[in-house]
C-alpha cells in the first residue's frame, strides 16, 4: 500500500503523507510502534447511535474497534473508552452484552454508564435508605447494592407495602417476587436516585411526590420541613437525555422526559420545582469522572503519562449532550450521522469539531488529524 505511517526515532508517531494520486484518508492504514510512548490521543464513544442502534451492532462500529484494538501493522492499541446516558444494568452486565455484540472484549474499567458515577458518593449514603428508580423489578436495586449502598428501595416495595399508594396498578407475580418488605412509615427516604428510565411514570412520580413533600416518610403530613430537622431528600436524575434512539424509527423519550413530567407536576402541586443533582452528559462532574477512567486506561496500557496528556475526541450521535459536554470539556468533538442526530433537520445545535457519516470515518479522520500534526504538516480537514 502506498500510504503508511512512519516512524522518526523510537517511540513516536508520524505520518507519511500519500502522493497526490494516492488513496483517500479512508482507505489508510495506521501504525503505531509496538512498544513506543503514549499514542497522542484517545476516544470516548457513545453507544446508542454510535455503536449499536438498539440490539443491532452498526457495522462501522466493529472496523472503527478493530483500528484502535490494534488491526493495524504494529498492532499497538489506541485507549478508548464507552461513554454512555444508558444504564440499568451492571457495569458488567452491559460489558458482556456489548462484547458479544461487537466481537471485541470490552473490559467494564473502560466503561462509563450514567450511574456509574454514583459510585463516588456512596460514602454518604451507604448505611442510609435511600429510594432507587428505573428499570425492571429490582435490576436497579441490585446495581446500587452492588455499588455499596446498603439500604435500597423501589417503587415496587412501596407499593406492596401499601397497594393505595397508587391504585391503579396491581403488582405482576414477578414484580411482587422481586419486593422486599419494609414499613415505610418508619423508613426515612434520604434520597432518590433516577438511575434509569422508569417504567412506571405515573407510580414513580406519585411516590416521589409523597417523599419530597412528607420530608422522607411516606405518608406523612407534608411540609417543605423534615419532621426531626434532617435535611430534605437529596434528588438526584443521572440521564438528563430528552429523547433517544432505539429500533424505532424515531426517537423514544427519556429519563430527561420523566424529569421533565415529574418537575411540572410538582411545580402545580407546590409553586415550584423541586432542586435537584443532575449527572450524565453533558454535565461536567461525568466529563471529569471520564476523563479519570480515561487515564486510568492509559496507565495500564502505557504506564503513567509523564509528557503532553493525549487529545481526546468524543464521537457521539447527541448534539445537546455528546457534542455540547465535549466541547466544554475542551475535547474535540465528532458527530455523527447514524443516530439522534439527522442532518436533514438543519445544522446540530452545538457545533462539533468535525462530522462524521459513521464512527469507522470518525476514528480515521482524528488518526489522521493527530498524526499530521506531529508531522508537522496541516492537514486538517
Amino acid at each position: 500500500m502506498s500510504c503508511l505511517t512512519s516512524v522518526t526515532h523510537a517511540g513516536s508517531w508520524s505520518l507519511r503523507l500519500p502522493s497526490a494520486a494516492g488513496p483517500r484518508v479512508a482507505a489508510r492504514h495506521y501504525q503505531t510502534p509496538s512498544h513506543g510512548r503514549v499514542p497522542p490521543l484517545a476516544f470516548a464513544f457513545d453507544i446508542d447511535g454510535v455503536l449499536v442502534q438498539g440490539s443491532r451492532p452498526i457495522s462501522a462500529a466493529k472496523r472503527a474497534l478493530a483500528i484502535l484494538e490494534g488491526d493495524n501493522p504494529t498492532g499497538s492499541k489506541i485507549p478508548y473508552v464507552l461513554l454512555t446516558n444508558g444504564g440499568g444494568a451492571s457495569e458488567e452486565a452491559r460489558c458482556r452484552k456489548l462484547t458479544a455484540q461487537l466481537g471485541f472484549n470490552i473490559h467494564p474499567h473502560q466503561f462509563v454508564q450514567s450511574h456509574t458515577i454514583l459510585k463516588s458518593v456512596v460514602h454518604k449514603y451507604a448505611d442510609l435508605p435511600v429510594l432507587v428508580l428505573g428499570g425492571r423489578n429490582d435490576e436497579v436495586r441490585r446495581v446500587a447494592k452492588g455499588y455499596g449502598f446498603k439500604k435500597v428501595y423501589t417503587t415496587l416495595d412501596v407499593l406492596a407495602w401499601n397497594p393505595s399508594v397508587w391504585p391503579f396498578h396491581d403488582l405482576t407475580p414477578q414484580e411482587k417476587q422481586s419486593t422486599e418488605p419494609v414499613d415505610f412509615s418508619q423508613t426515612p427516604i434520604t434520597a432518590i436516585f433516577v438511575y434509569h428510565d422508569p417504567c412506571n411514570w405515573a407510580l414513580d412520580v406519585q411516590v416521589i411526590c409523597d417523599v419530597l413533600q412528607s420530608g422522607g416518610i411516606i405518608g406523612a403530613p407534608y411540609g417543605t420541613a423534615t419532621p426531626d430537622g434532617r435535611p430534605r431528600p437529596e434528588l438526584i436524575f443521572c440521564n438528563p437525555d430528552l429523547i433517544w434512539r432505539s429500533d424505532f424509527d424515531r426517537p423514544r423519550l427519556g429519563q430527561g422526559g420523566f424529569r421533565v413530567a415529574f418537575q411540572a407536576v410538582y411545580k402545580a402541586l407546590t409553586g415550584s420545582e423541586y432542586p435537584y443533582v443532575q449527572y450524565g452528559k453533558p454535565t461536567e462532574a461525568t466529563y471529569q469522572f471520564t476523563k479519570k477512567v480515561l487515564q486510568a486506561r492509559f496507565r495500564e496500557l502505557y504506564g503513567q503519562i509523564t509528557e503532553k496528556p493525549p487529545n481526546v475526541y468524543m464521537v457521539g450521535d447527541n448534539p445537546e449532550s455528546d457534542i455540547a459536554g465535549a466541547n466544554a470539556a475542551n475535547w474535540a468533538s465528532i458527530l455523527v450521522h447514524t443516530g439522534v442526530y439527522d442532518p436533514k433537520q438543519g445544522p446540530p445545535t452545538h457545533v462539533p469539531t468535525h462530522e462524521a457519516k459513521n464512527v469507522e470515518e470518525a476514528v480515521k479522520w482524528a488518526i489522521h488529524r493527530e498524526l499530521s500534526k506531529n508531522d508537522g504538516h496541516d492537514h486538517h480537514q
